[in-house]
């Protein structure tokens, strides 16, 4: 023990490959350094596998990424209502990559571990006619910017209303089995836009590879969101992230992606209805606790019914619904 304190401190002190970030529970975390780099201009802004990796790495490694906001610079920090009038959707999602990771295999699962995310200096929401949960209701384009300084945990909406700051990349995921070119406004089971706001800093996903090499791209970052996104938008923010790839063999396979945090496992259920994504949600997580805790499947659903969390993770995308489950790790014993 005193001799791993001993290298934590020089590591510290001399500051070696490393950035440092308070946790939660306010241990001082390293951040490793990155391998790899990717700028905010490149990116693609649909799904396909025949989108061509930007750089090739190994299985464990740490790459960084600049994401541009998601109106692909449409929109600036000068904007004004008018600019939401003229927005167009062809650009929209410019996600930074693809990364190909060697190795990585259909069946086999990417791990992704969300190192760090640092925001840019702006960030907007709008709402942009015919688009949103309640699009027949509200037509009237509406646009509000934010400014960040270095070191912000809120978001002033108003004079009175301070938002809490909590950056999370909104679009992230492997290519899919498919040359076609498909939307990156669904979520979909290669990942896509899941919008789940607790896909924060140092939470670690996992996708389903579906194509060699799984090809990972992300962006969309969010520097605020509430669960649902029913407007239409986030506060959409570029933003710098470091992030971890691994891919694991022979373990358990998942249809869609899954993500844990210190306090819990969670699964995600995609749906045309916030049935079909609930009761799929409810599905995975049943499999996870029968296959990962040994649980008979009639305990595992009991389990899901008295300590699951369903959440609703987005429903902007009409008529395409994310919903989670988490499950607390204290319950199931492992925390």
């Amino acid at each position: 023990m005193k001799q791993h304190t001993l290298i934590f401190g020089l590591i510290l002190l001399l500051g070696i490959g490393c950035e440092q970030k308070m946790s939660d529970t306010g241990n001082l975390e390293v951040v490793p350094e990155p391998q790899y780099t990717l700028s905010a201009d490149q990116t693609h802004s649909y799904w396909s596998s025949t989108v061509e990796p930007l750089i090739r790495v190994e299985s464990g490694a740490v790459v960084e990424v600049n994401t541009e906001e998601a109106s692909d610079q449409q929109l600036t920090p000068e904007s004004t209502v008018e600019d939401i009038k003229n927005l167009s959707f062809d650009p929209i999602h410019p996600l930074t990559g693809p990364v190909y990771v060697e190795g990585a295999e259909p069946g086999d699962v990417l791990k992704v571990k969300l190192h760090k995310i640092e925001l840019g200096s702006w960030g907007w929401t709008g709402i942009i006619p015919g688009f949103g949960f309640l699009a027949d209701e509200f037509d009237e384009p509406y646009l509000k910017t934010f400014e960040f300084n270095e070191g912000d945990n809120t978001a002033a909406f108003n004079d009175s209303i301070n938002i809490p700051i909590d950056p999370f990349p909104g679009v992230m995921g492997v290519a899919p089995d498919t040359e076609e070119e498909l939307s990156t406004v669904p979520p979909r089971a290669n990942g896509g836009n899941m919008d789940d706001p607790n896909m924060t800093e140092g939470t670690t996903i996992y996708f389903p590879v579906q194509v060699e090499g799984a090809l990972f791209s992300i962006g969309d970052a969010h520097a605020a969101q509430g669960h649902g996104e029913v407007c239409g938008t986030a506060i959409e923010a570029p933003t710098r992230i470091v992030y971890e790839v691994e891919v694991i063999k022979g373990g358990r396979k998942i249809q869609e992606p899954q993500y844990e945090t210190d306090d819990y496992y969670a699964v995600t259920g995609f749906g045309k209805t916030i049935d079909e994504a609930a009761k799929k949600a409810t599905r995975y997580m049943i499999d996870y606790l029968e296959e990962e805790h040994g649980m008979d499947r009639n305990d595992a659903y009991a389990l899901c019914s008295l300590a699951g969390d369903l959440k609703i993770a987005e429903v902007v995308d009409v008529p395409h619904m994310l919903v989670t489950m988490h499950m607390s790790k204290e319950v199931l014993g492992v925390k």
